[in-house]
């Protein structure tokens, strides 16, 4: 049996081609909302949940992250050739995550409500899960555009269909990435297997929570956050 993680994987290797120009100088973690990089705001989060051990992989314009996290205690899974999508990123950053649950997180969005990371910590349950994907209705994902990607029962088991929204948050066992191919992989290929399994789960976040994915999320998040309507 296995204890809630204390380790992060940060997303934060992407082009950011929704971004259009805004990308183009610089990757999106650090694109600024409320004046302060995205990345910095994913950050925050682990701090204020007491996680451990963080590392953020990266890609596109890798030296602006490298320099922007100098000197914090943060590793970095540089992937210099392929870029290597959720899964395959994951995987080639276990030997700088020491746990065997892990919680990954997306960089390109921001919360308003509890710690995402906290909850999650506290719906684990060792026992039945092999993830634990934070999810929430669409009219609380500001900015995403979709019916969702999944649905609960009344036990948390989770499968797909449009009902709620991924938020790109969740708990994952590292050892159900073995059986995967080498190189690059999405986590959509697990996920797909521990349905089959019934070892998928999901937990609906009670606040809300903005896609800055693409350029109009800028402002809609800042406004998310001042409280203004949305």
């Amino acid at each position: 049996m296995h204890p809630a993680p204390n380790d992060l994987m940060l997303f934060a290797a992407g082009f950011g081609t929704r971004m259009g120009t805004l990308t183009r100088d610089r990757p999106k973690p650090l694109i600024e909302v409320a004046g302060r990089a995205l990345l910095d705001h994913a950050l925050d989060l682990a701090e204020d949940a007491g996680v451990g051990r963080i590392c953020v992989n990266t890609h596109y314009k890798a030296d602006q992250i490298a320099a922007h996290l100098e000197g914090r205690d943060v590793a970095i899974s540089h992937e210099a050739g392929q870029i290597l999508d959720t899964g395959g990123g994951l995987r080639a950053a276990l030997p700088l995550l020491g746990g065997l649950p892990v919680f990954t997180m997306n960089t390109d969005a921001v919360w308003q409500g509890p710690n995402p990371l906290t909850l999650l910590s506290r719906a684990w349950d060792d026992t039945a899960m092999d993830a634990l994907l934070l999810c929430l209705p669409p009219a609380q994902a500001i900015g995403h555009a979709g019916k969702g990607d999944f649905v609960l029962e009344a036990n948390g088991r989770a499968t797909r269909g449009p009902n709620l929204v991924y938020s790109g948050a969740q708990i994952i066992r590292t050892d159900v990435l073995t059986e995967m191919p080498d190189g690059a992989f999405s986590l959509n290929l697990v996920w797909d297997k521990l349905i089959e399994a019934g070892r998928l789960f999901g937990t609906s976040y009670p606040g809300k929570w903005c896609d800055v994915g693409h350029p109009g999320g800028i402002t809609l998040a800042e406004d998310m956050l001042g409280g203004g309507n949305v």
